[in-house]
């Protein structure tokens, strides 16, 4: 029986090199001198400091840039509350979101059904989606579905076995 996974992964290498060349434009970019502004990762996040807001949305928009040139999904990024830091300095931390959720992963069933597609069936498996079906083109059917539909996280399709 045919199968394939659904999964939400994030590549930290590319993650990390888009960082460190958001960085490097920075510190070299005339508009951002004197504002001592910086972007750092850590595991799970990152952080954007700089003097202002506008400063700090100009940070966010280089991030974004070199996070698009390196093919993560900008629907990875979970954007926290701009925070007012001392001297009037401004933050802002970046959630890095992997794995399907609970409720992504009810979304995802939900939809699955809702094609109406014959002997297809759907099962959550931790943090993936097992898509199982009776014909390949059945779950070509659902693969395309699934990628014309927004749900508001990266996904990627793998493990596809005949």
């Amino acid at each position: 029986m045919p199968t394939f996974d659904v999964t939400s992964e994030v590549d930290m290498q590319e993650v990390r090199n888009a960082v460190d060349q958001a960085s490097r434009e920075i510190v070299a970019r005339f508009d951002f001198k004197g504002t001592d502004s910086s972007v750092e990762l850590s595991e799970d996040s990152i952080a954007l400091n700089s003097s202002n807001e506008d400063r700090l949305t100009a940070l966010r928009q280089v991030l974004q840039e070199k996070l698009v040139k390196r093919s993560v999904s900008l629907k990875a990024l979970d954007y926290g509350d701009v925070e007012e830091a001392s001297g009037g300095r401004a933050r802002q931390h970046v959630a890095l979101s992997a794995g399907i959720s609970s409720d992504k992963a009810k979304e995802l069933n939900k939809f699955i059904k809702a094609l109406g597609i014959k002997g297809i069936q759907s099962s959550t498996q931790g943090d993936q989606l097992r898509v199982n079906g009776k014909k390949r083109d059945s779950l070509q059917e659902v693969m395309q579905a699934i990628k014309e539909h927004d749900f508001d996280i990266p996904l990627q399709f793998g493990n596809f076995r005949d």
